[in-house]
Order: C-alpha cells, then sequence, then structure tokens
C-alpha cells in the first residue's frame, strides 16, 4: 500500500537552507518533519517511476493536486478569508451601487429537446382522433390539434462505422449458362465505404482523439471489421477530395480583423530522423529542430474560423504566410497573443494585444507566499472580466464595449497601474522575488495588455486560441505523433474544419459528409460550401 504522505508547502530554497543546517545542528521536531515528508515523497515518486502505468497527470496531480485559476479558490489556497471586505481601492463610478453578487450553483438540468438538433425527427399522429372530431370524453365538444405535440426523446446505441450487406440475387440460363445477377437498391453507390465512413473516422481521429488502431479493435469488438490502416486510406483520399476548403478558410482567416494565434510541441518522426529535412530553405533555420502545431482562430463579420499547422515554423511565422492572402485594401488586424516574440508575424503590420490570462497567471502561482499582493491584482483583473461579461451579455457593438470598458475598467486599471509601479519604486517589493517578476511583466506589457481599453474589437485574452489547441493536445496525448509530415497535413485539414464546425456550432460530421458528395461543387466555387454558406448550397443543389 501507498504510503500516506501529509502535504508540506515547501519552496526548493528552504530545503536546500534545512538540508545545510543538519551539517552544524540539530533538527528541531518541525524541521525534521518537513524533511521526513520530502523524503518520504522521493522515495514515493521513485515507486511511481518504477510502475509501467505511472503519467505525468498522475505525479503532477499526486504533487500538486487538483487546482483551479478561480479567483475565490486561488485566494482560498493562499489563506485568504475571501468574504472578507477586499482592501480599497479606486473603483468605477457606479461601483458602489452594484449588488453583492451570491456565489451561483451548479445546476444538473436536463436537456432540451431542442438541444438534439442532430436528432430524426419522427411525427406520430393520434390512431383514433383527427382535427374535428367529437371529443371521446364529453361527447359536446369537439378535439383540435395543438401547436406543440409531446416530445419523447428515445436514444439508441450503434457501431461507429457499420455496414450493410446486400445479397443480389443470380439467375443463370441453362442452356447458354449466361449469369444475371440483381441491381442494387436505388441509392447504393459504388463505392464500398460511403461519404460517411470518411466522415465519421475522420471526426473521432483528429475531433475525438481516437487513434486509427483503438478504432480497428472496437471495431472487430462489433464484428464490423476496419483496419487501422483502411482507415488511413479513407481519410487521406478524403482531404485530398477536399483541400480546396482548407484555401478558403485559410483566404477567410487572413481578411479576419481579429485574429489570435500560439503553438504547442508535436511529434512528428520522419522530422526527427537523421538526416530529415528542417523545412523550406527560404524561410526556416537549419539548425531548428524544434516541430510544432500553431493554432490560428480569426474573426471576421461574426464568424470564427480555425487553423491549425504542423511543421518546423512557430506560430508568428505561419500567421505570416496566412496574412500574405490579405486583401491589400484591408489595414492591419488586431492580434492576440502572449508576449512570445515568436507569436508576432514579422515584419507584417499587426495592432498587437497581449494575453491578460497569461499575465493572471504569473500572479496565480505566486499567490501562496504573496496573497495580500497578489489579492489586490486577481480582484481588480475580475473585475475587468465581469465588466466584459456584461458588455457580451448585453450584445454591445464593439464600440460601446469600448466605451463601456473605458468608463468601468480605465479607472480601476489606471488605480492598478500606479499601485504596481509603487511596488517596484518604494522598494515594498524585491524585484527579482517571484511576486517582483509578475509585476515586472504587467508592466512592461501593460499597452499591449490593455489594448481593449483603446481599439474597439480587442479581447481580453487569448483564451480562445488556447481552446483550440487542445485538438491537437488531445491528439498528441491519444496517438502520440503523426509518422511523416503529409499526415500531419491531413490532420491539420480535419481539425481546422472540425473545430471551425465547433465555433460556428454547425454538425461537423454533416458538414464532412456533404463536403464529399459536393466534392465537385466544392473545387468549382469554395465560398459557397463554408461551413456557415453550405445549407445554403446545398438547397440551392437540391433545387437544381
Amino acid at each position: 500500500m501507498a504510503p500516506t504522505i501529509p502535504a508540506v508547502d515547501l519552496r526548493m530554497a528552504d530545503l536546500e537552507r534545512l538540508v545545510d543546517r543538519t551539517r552544524h545542528a540539530p533538527l528541531t521536531k518541525d524541521e525534521h518533519a518537513t524533511l521526513k515528508a520530502a523524503i518520504d515523497t522521493l522515495g514515493y515518486v521513485a515507486q511511481l517511476l518504477e510502475q509501467k502505468g505511472t503519467t505525468l497527470a498522475e505525479l503532477r496531480h499526486l504533487l500538486l493536486g487538483t487546482q483551479t485559476e478561480k479567483t475565490r479558490d486561488v485566494l482560498a489556497r493562499a489563506g485568504v478569508d475571501v468574504d472578507a471586505p477586499p482592501r480599497p481601492s479606486v473603483e468605477s463610478p457606479d461601483a458602489a451601487a452594484e449588488p453583492q453578487r451570491a456565489p451561483r450553483r451548479r445546476g444538473h438540468g436536463r436537456h432540451a429537446a431542442d438541444a438534439y438538433s442532430g436528432a430524426a425527427h419522427v411525427a406520430v399522429p393520434h390512431p383514433q382522433l383527427h382535427h374535428g372530431d367529437r371529443c371521446p370524453l364529453c361527447i359536446t365538444g369537439k378535439v383540435y390539434a395543438q401547436r406543440d405535440p409531446r416530445l419523447l426523446i428515445r436514444l439508441r446505441g450503434q457501431p461507429p462505422i457499420s455496414g450493410t450487406i446486400y445479397e443480389l440475387e443470380k439467375v443463370r440460363c441453362n442452356l447458354c449458362g449466361e449469369v444475371f445477377t440483381a441491381d442494387p437498391p436505388a441509392g447504393v453507390g459504388p463505392e464500398k465505404y460511403d461519404p460517411t465512413t470518411g466522415a465519421m473516422i475522420a471526426l473521432l481521429k483528429y475531433g475525438s482523439g481516437m487513434p486509427f488502431h483503438r478504432l480497428e479493435r472496437l471495431q472487430a469488438d462489433l464484428q464490423i471489421p476496419l483496419p487501422a490502416s483502411t482507415q488511413w486510406e479513407i481519410v487521406d483520399d478524403l482531404a485530398a477530395r477536399i483541400r480546396p476548403i482548407l484555401a478558403e478558410l485559410i483566404r477567410q482567416a487572413a481578411n479576419g480583423e481579429v485574429v489570435h494565434n500560439d503553438d504547442t510541441s508535436m511529434t512528428v518522426l520522419d522530422l526527427q530522423r537523421p538526416g530529415a529535412p528542417r523545412g523550406d530553405p527560404d524561410d526556416v533555420s537549419p539548425d531548428r529542430t524544434g516541430v510544432f502545431t500553431s493554432g490560428i482562430v480569426a474573426t471576421r463579420d461574426g464568424h470564427r474560423v480555425a487553423l491549425f499547422v504542423t511543421g518546423r515554423r512557430h506560430a508568428g511565422e505561419n500567421l505570416a504566410r496566412v496574412l500574405a492572402e490579405r486583401t491589400a485594401d484591408l489595414g492591419p488586424p488586431i492580434q492576440m497573443c502572449d508576449a512570445l516574440s515568436r507569436n508576432l508575424p514579422k515584419p507584417l503590420a499587426v495592432i498587437v494585444g497581449h494575453c491578460l490570462a497569461h499575465a493572471r497567471r504569473h500572479v496565480v502561482e505566486v499567490a501562496s507566499s504573496f496573497p495580500a499582493e497578489c489579492r489586490r491584482i486577481l480582484e481588480t483583473l475580475g473585475a475587468v472580466y465581469r465588466r466584459d461579461g456584461e458588455a457580451r451579455a448585453q450584445g454591445l457593438s464593439p464600440e460601446a464595449r469600448l466605451t463601456h470598458h473605458q468608463t468601468h475598467s480605465g479607472p480601476l486599471l489606471a488605480d492598478l497601474h500606479v499601485w504596481l509601479t509603487a511596488q517596484l519604486a518604494d522598494h515594498l517589493v524585491e524585484p527579482n522575488s517571484s511576486l517582483g517578476q509578475a509585476i515586472t511583466y504587467l508592466l512592461n506589457h501593460w499597452t499591449p495588455l490593455t489594448l481593449f481599453l483603446r481599439q474597439p474589437g480587442a479581447p481580453l485574452d487569448n483564451n480562445l486560441c488556447e481552446r483550440a489547441l487542445k485538438k491537437a493536445i488531445l491528439h498528441r496525448k491519444n496517438a502520440l505523433f503523426y509518422k511523416t509530415p503529409n499526415g500531419a497535413h491531413v490532420g491539420d485539414l480535419f481539425m481546422s474544419l472540425i473545430h471551425t464546425c465547433e465555433l460556428e456550432g454547425v454538425n461537423p460530421f454533416q458538414y464532412l459528409t456533404a463536403l464529399q458528395r459536393q466534392a465537385d461543387a466544392l473545387a468549382a466555387n469554395p465560398t459557397a460550401w463554408l461551413p456557415w454558406t453550405y445549407q445554403d448550397a446545398l438547397a440551392a443543389a437540391a433545387a437544381v
């Protein structure tokens, strides 16, 4: 049985001083308990590492516990009485009139019927009564059909990929020997794999992170065999047929008003082999060995486009290639990213905003050591996010949202800036301390961090892109790697389409199926087959 290890809040510098103290004097009871807990932890972690099934996530949970970055939880872990009133500070003009918000409770209500938009609808007429018939209860009245029927929802399971065997009767002439075979039923195509097959495989693999070999085992258990190699051939062929839509998505993203970008590491086996190409010699250094998946999310005319690009280029380089497609008469877009220089699309002009959530995370990480100071920063930023939530709930235009933030968030952040500057200028915080570094980050990037106070439509953070990158991280966690650059490009295409559908509230399975069935029309006019336009294109094709 694993030993029970008490939780001890201990920094590495404290542990080093404790070990050094053992050379000169006996340890106190508390010091002995602290050192013993550290040794027990080291021994336990060593045991876990010897076990084949131990994961990094399990070790992180063991050592750090399950944590969130919500202000209330962060401050509670730091020992702050979150119910006590905060330190006085400059507030917005109407802050005194705001009622105290009660904490919201999580609900577990059932899904309404309209949430099942992908379900088939079956109309069931009453077996005995019809519109205008006499009421069987009172005899005198008449019954009339109600506008809203009673809704009965029933769900059923089925294999991800199902199959049908058509037994086509054959007859043979006893004289001439000619064999006559029945024709397949109407709607049965010449291909073994229906377009829905490729759509489902792509959705499971690149949308839900199910590796090919895992789906192969599942299909074998369900007695509908589908080898992993066959799955790859299907999605590779599908990607080639619908590739024109990716070029159109890139064009839409290039003309976006706001673009978010970031990247995460990825593994492509063929790029790690000795002598593997380092990428395009024109714009990638031959000394670069890293491989990344860049995520780009652009907003344009109320629509959002997600793009994924895997290779040796950083996020800024990939964004520069996208923005090279931008229409010449459009002004520079707003770019939202963190403060890493590799995220900038050099040398293209953009209006740069930096992620406020990223800056906040630096404060969260040191809250346990500086609870009072961090509380002031976190609660001020929390008030700014509440103002942004109000603007979103009211459906304010970008210009009205800007005025809203300038009126309500501007005074709060101005006061915070004065306070942050004083912490360093008056030597209240050591600049090289963890809190000092967090404050320095805020002050050094204050202008791009507060872009939303000057530029209409500027977002507060880069969370939209970070959520998009979870697609790539899910693939990395389950499939571990891509084998070839072509496999990575296929994955990028499907992740781009699937996540764009999710952002637009479009069913990605139906969308991928429609693109296959209308591949010729897609090649002729990709603009008509975007996730938010393809339904109109389908209706127009059906009307011809």
